[in-house]
């Protein structure tokens, strides 16, 4: 299992993360409705809404997972916050970086994870948009597009969440 090394821009990223005033706070239907939409347009079983913290990657919204965070060195979301573009596991088994990881070898035995990061309204990427199976699979350009479409409409919810309590 290899950690996603931290972004250059950390302490940054962090601060804009925790301006949101978005962790630890309950479900809200404007992002549990993008989750879900993610989930059923794609045919996965789990979607996430995942900021990443400094520790953990803590899920502002979930489908088909029950945990509400796991620890950031054995996320991939970790790894695709340090993409500006789509990050694709296509099957995690065979890829060295996730193949001895506890969530592929234990629950909830991932196989195909494809991640949107999500950015801060500063530009900082602070989590993602996922969109996890338990086989392994490939996107077809109509559903990156979906998946990016989505991951757009989730910055623009997060831009217009920042500072509201």
């Amino acid at each position: 299992m290899t950690p996603a090394p931290l972004p250059a821009d950390e302490e940054e990223r962090l601060r804009a993360l925790r301006d949101l005033l978005l962790l630890d706070t309950p479900p809200e239907e404007r992002f549990d409705r993008l989750a879900r939409f993610a989930a059923e347009q794609l045919d996965m079983p789990m979607a996430l809404l995942t900021l990443v913290d400094g520790q953990r990657q803590w899920f502002k919204s979930r489908v088909g997972l029950d945990a509400t965070e796991t620890p950031r060195d054995i996320s991939f979301c970790g790894h695709a916050i340090l993409q500006s573009d789509l990050f694709i596991v296509e099957d995690a088994l065979r890829d060295p970086r996730f193949s001895d990881n506890p969530l592929v070898t234990g629950d909830p035995r991932i196989r195909f994870y494809a991640g949107a990061p999500l950015s801060a309204p500063g530009g900082q990427r602070i989590g993602t948009l996922c969109v996890i199976d338990t086989v392994p699979r490939t996107l077809g350009p109509v559903e990156r597009s979906v998946l990016d479409m989505l991951r757009r409409l989730a910055n623009e919810t997060l831009a217009g969440h920042e500072g509201e309590e």
